[in-house]
């Protein structure tokens, strides 16, 4: 599951023992949802010979190969785009070509040793003279810091020292304004060729080349060098000037007559990854063409580290992922077992599905719903369940309740014959795979059972899981998605709080009221969802369309979005520019 501590309260673990041994061949001819079975799967996709099941690894492939051979042995129907698979790419790394090259004055400079390009860097060649703009700060609240006062950066590299005065600390009056990927962004808009970033004093170090989801190309080329390699462009000590930086407080920005040119080759490496699906047909004649969608995302976070989103990040260690989300695939089998035994009862058809990458930013979701193999239109409602398997009191938290006016009536109907505590939340918007169906406008429901201290940990293992409060759980939704399936009336979809992530809301004083497509690889910020009377869609945005500039400035990816928004304030009338269907368009949006 994404990063959601913010979401509920941590809860008490229940333990279990390991005393349950049955043989595979008893657990194939089950007919129900036993304890032994939901912890049998549990064990094979939690242990170590997955190593975490991060996608594209070996130990996903042999998760994928499980889903889809319990799926086969329970009689489901494959619905993928290759039987129970449906491929799509997926970025594994980024890695900088041996022609890269960057060359100062007369000097060659020697990659990995003397300069490395940034993740976000952009291809291509470059050449062109040098302007130093010390910490490359615009800032005009009460710290009031120009570097680019009085400078002409057009076709021309900025050299700019990482972090501020006093360092890198959550503490710092500079704090938001120390990314890297910002600074490059105030240089772009000052139509710099490109940036070259150096270290403070005391630090010669050359970060590691590391593909993350700030990989996305800001337009220009970004080059970290090393000191020795600044002290000779501006043909003083850089200590001098950092000094003189932190003492007064005042730009120290000067032209530097040395060209540098270069040339940037970075390649992005992909592999093939899967979503697994499958359907088990409905008999009504009209309903079976409707259907109910149980998904659990398999895939977790392999052995960590940093930016892997391990709240351990200084330790290299398997992130077994029980809970996260083993639990919510362990169920997704057994319900399958069992609805595919009782298809007989089944009226709407039931789709299964285990999602991959979700833990990279719900992208196996995400491209389901942009490449459905079924009618997205038909869909009912979608069930998600995501950390089902640390229950403590009975209770249970459930999503998107709003999302449907049945909803909340269905679970306290269910809830008659299980007696568990129903903790329900009306938002559908969440951080897990629900949302990507909850932004195209499809009731959810989001069953999880909080988060805990071995959360995105290496030791989420089975022991902590509360087995008995899974199978309550597992039961529960059987029985929902039995009554769902049965129910005359289709649920009609509600929209029940913003289509876009607090977290990120939080971050700015101005909203547009969209939904970001963070896989799209489209150039621009392609639109997954525009809340409804928001800002956007007053301005006639809608879904579908890619923003391509925002108050005369480019918006390139979902980065881009992020910073010129916090530019931004109340009231402003903003000219935004917008791609629908090949077509530039232009909008004012009243913020």
């Amino acid at each position: 599951m994404k990063n959601r501590h913010h979401f509920f309260l941590l809860i008490l673990i229940f333990g279990c023992t390991n005393s349950i041994q049955v043989s595979n061949e008893t657990l194939s001819s089950k007919p129900e949802i036993t304890e032994a079975e939901l912890l049998s799967h549990i064990k094979y996709l939690s242990a170590d010979e997955r190593t975490g099941r991060f996608p594209g690894t070996q130990g996903s492939k042999e998760a994928i190969d499980y889903i889809s051979n319990k799926f086969k042995s329970s009689d489901v129907t494959p619905a993928g785009t290759d039987g129970f698979l449906q491929p799509f790419e997926f970025i594994t790394g980024i890695k900088v070509d041996n022609t890269t090259r960057l060359t100062t004055g007369l000097n060659s400079a020697m990659l990995h040793k003397d300069f490395i390009p940034l993740e976000f860097s952009s291809n291509g060649k470059f050449e062109g003279s040098v302007v130093f703009v010390g910490y490359g700060f615009v800032i005009e609240d009460s710290i009031s810091w120009n570097d680019y006062k009085g400078i002409d950066l057009e076709g021309k590299w900025a050299l700019i020292i990482r972090g501020a005065p006093g360092g890198v600390h959550p503490h710092s009056k500079f704090k938001d304004y120390l990314s890297l990927r910002k600074k490059a962004m105030i240089a772009k808009d000052k139509n710099a060729l490109g940036v070259l970033f150096v270290n403070q004093n005391g630090d010669n170090d050359l970060p590691k080349l590391k593909h993350s989801p700030n990989s996305l190309s800001i337009g220009i080329p970004v080059i970290q060098i090393k000191r020795n390699l600044a002290n000779q462009l501006v043909s003083q000590k850089l200590n001098d000037l950092q000094i003189k930086l932190d003492e007064t407080s005042q730009p120290q920005s000067f032209m530097i007559t040395k060209q540098v040119s270069g040339e940037i080759n970075l390649k992005r490496e992909s592999t093939l990854i899967s979503n697994v699906i499958g359907v088990i047909p409905g008999n009504d004649p009209k309903l079976k063409k409707e259907y109910i969608v149980l998904g659990a995302h398999f895939d977790h976070l392999g052995y960590g580290g940093e930016g892997s989103g391990s709240l351990a990040p200084d330790s290299k260690l398997i992130h077994n992922g029980a809970d996260d989300n083993s639990s919510g695939t362990a169920a997704i089998l057994e319900l399958s077992s069992k609805l595919s035994k009782n298809r007989n009862l089944l009226k709407r058809s039931v789709v299964v599905m285990g999602y991959n990458a979700e833990e990279e930013g719900l992208l196996g979701s995400k491209f389901f719903v942009n490449n459905p193999t079924i009618d997205l239109s038909s869909v009912a409602a979608m069930i998600n369940l995501d950390m089902i398997g640390r229950m403590s009191n009975q209770t249970v938290t459930i999503g998107g309740t709003g999302t449907s006016n049945l909803f909340e009536s269905m679970l306290k109907e269910t809830n008659k014959s299980h007696n568990l505590k129903l903790a329900m939340s009306p938002e559908g918007f969440g951080p897990s795979d629900h949302a990507s169906f909850y932004v195209n406008d499809i009731p959810v429901l989001f069953f999880f059972t909080g988060t805990h201290t071995d959360y995105h940990k290496p030791s989420d293992d089975w022991q902590g899981i509360n087995i008995k409060g899974q199978k309550k759980i597992t039961d529960f939704v059987y029985d929902l998605t039995m009554s769902l399936s049965r129910r005359a009336e289709k649920p009609v979809f509600k929209e029940s709080g913003p289509k876009q992530s607090s977290q990120v809301r939080s971050n700015f004083k101005v909203t547009f009221g969209i939904m970001p497509s963070y896989g799209s690889d489209a150039k621009g910020l392609k639109i997954d969802g525009v809340r409804k009377d928001g800002p956007a869609e007053k301005a006639g945005i809608k879904k579908g369309d890619i923003i391509i500039s925002i108050k005369g400035k480019e918006v390139n990816n979902v980065y881009d979005y992020m910073y010129r928004l916090e530019e931004l304030k109340a009231g402003e009338v903003v000219k935004t520019i917008i791609l629908r269907d090949g077509e530039k368009i232009v909008l004012s949006i009243n913020l």
